[in-house]
């Protein structure tokens, strides 16, 4: 467990430049808390023991405000950053290397029984607010943008924007192997939606220069009847 810590606080030193020391982040990082937490929340609960594994899971959400269902299956070196109003449902998974900031949820839209929650494959980022609904896999290097909506499933390497969630770019596979802190690249996305208005709109200007320029011919058709 402790040799489990120190990899997470590495992965942490290297996605977060507010992280000043290994110290600091022990005491004061809510998500490495939430982390030892569900560790043991986990191990109970696979072995069958679900009362104490939820009331363990219950303190960590006390302490840090990151709700994670003992359930929940993770990997290594997963970064909650901030993570406060963080949610992770019980048939959750989530690979190696995975980074998550405040609001987040990956939820159920079904009350049946069985897998309900989204699967994250190795590398994947979902910016702060963002909603990762239903049984959907989000592929390897995608990112999630803030207050995205995701309810199906997610490329490798794509980036996601908007409600519900649409691909802004894809990447080249060198590229996804990049980090990008809110799950939003600083360049070379675009909203979809927005690209699609200004598509719009250019043809309402375009059909519009085209009915002045009928209108202008039809008005000069009499005076060319006048003069013949």
């Amino acid at each position: 467990m402790f040799a489990r810590i120190r990899e997470d606080i590495e992965s942490i030193m290297a996605r977060d430049p507010a992280a000043r020391s290994r110290l600091e982040m022990l005491l004061c990082y809510p998500g490495l808390h939430a982390m030892a937490f569900h560790r043991l929340a986990h191990a109970l609960w696979r072995r069958g023991i679900a009362t104490p594994a939820r009331l363990v899971s219950h303190l960590a959400r006390f302490l840090t405000g990151i709700e994670i269902h003992p359930g929940a299956t993770i990997g290594r070196r997963l970064f909650i950053d901030h993570g406060m109003g963080c949610v992770i449902g019980e048939t959750a998974e989530i690979g190696d290397d995975v980074t998550l900031y405040h609001g987040v949820t990956l939820g159920g839209i079904s009350l049946e029984k069985g897998k309900r929650h989204p699967t994250l494959a190795d590398r994947v980022v979902v910016g702060a607010g963002a909603q990762v609904l239903g049984p959907i896999t989000v592929g390897a290097g995608a990112r999630i943008g803030a207050n995205a909506v995701a309810l199906a499933d997610v490329a490798p390497g794509a980036t996601m924007v908007g409600i519900p969630a649409k691909a802004a770019s894809m990447r080249p596979r060198a590229e996804a192997e990049g980090f990008a802190a809110y799950g939003t690249p600083r360049q070379g996305v675009a909203d979809p939606t927005a690209k699609a208005i200004e598509a719009l709109q250019a043809e309402i200007a375009r059909l519009e220069a085209r009915i002045e320029s009928l209108e202008s011919e039809a008005e000069r058709e009499p005076r060319r009847a006048r003069q013949s």
